[in-house]
């Protein structure tokens, strides 16, 4: 069985926050292990994509350090992790059960991208918070999940009105994951390649389609 070893408690607690704030997106969700050398990438769904295409994906990054270099890719219950993290410890042993959610075979390009601009994080915060009222709004108690799940995707998929657009569901990603900073003079850096874009902070990334 794997075990991925982060190098010290501060790792390990700061991977606890982050998936802790996944759950809030998604209690049921699930998260991608992708270790390459010394570095962790956490992959987690915001926003599930609609279609054959996937369009409106919205989907959250943190990276770790690694203790030690491995080559390993699993995805698994959030939960499952959560849960090994909250024992304390720096050592994640691999959950016997696994998960293929729809994302985990999307996985966004590493080359190619190119920065088309940045954008303030206070008015990407603004957005998160705009649509998370009209969502709150629009389902009100005793709303069918399909009704829910279609609300969402129409107001996190539409583009927002900064320069450049951004999918709302990005500026919800960052929020809601703890990657915007409070500082007024933040700025996001925006990237693209394809049908994806991305959101980056020093906090973590936010990648969309």
């Amino acid at each position: 069985m794997t075990t991925f070893r982060l190098p010290d408690d501060a790792s390990a607690g700061d991977l606890r926050t982050y998936l802790a704030r996944a759950r809030k997106a998604d209690p049921d969700g699930d998260v991608r292990l992708q270790a390459v050398g010394p570095v962790l990438a956490a992959w987690t769904c915001v926003v599930p994509g609609r279609g054959i295409s996937s369009s409106g994906l919205v989907l959250g990054l943190r990276t770790f350090a690694l203790a030690e270099h491995l080559t390993h890719d699993v995805t698994v219950p959030v939960k499952a992790v959560s849960d090994r993290l909250a024992r304390g410890g720096r050592e994640i042993p691999e959950p016997p059960v696994t998960s293929d959610p729809t994302w985990r075979a999307l996985s966004p390009p590493r080359s190619g991208w190119e920065r088309v601009g940045g954008l303030p994080a206070e008015d990407l915060r603004q957005v998160a918070l705009a649509g998370i009222a009209e969502v709150t709004r629009g389902a009100p108690e005793g709303s069918g999940s399909a009704a829910v799940a279609d609300l969402r995707s129409r107001i996190w998929g539409r583009p927002t009105d900064t320069v450049p657009p951004v999918p709302a569901g990005g500026a919800y990603g960052l929020h809601v994951l703890g990657f915007l900073g409070g500082g007024a003079a933040d700025e996001v850096e925006v990237h693209a390649v394809g049908p994806w874009t991305r959101l980056s902070t020093p906090r973590g990334f936010v990648v969309c389609r």
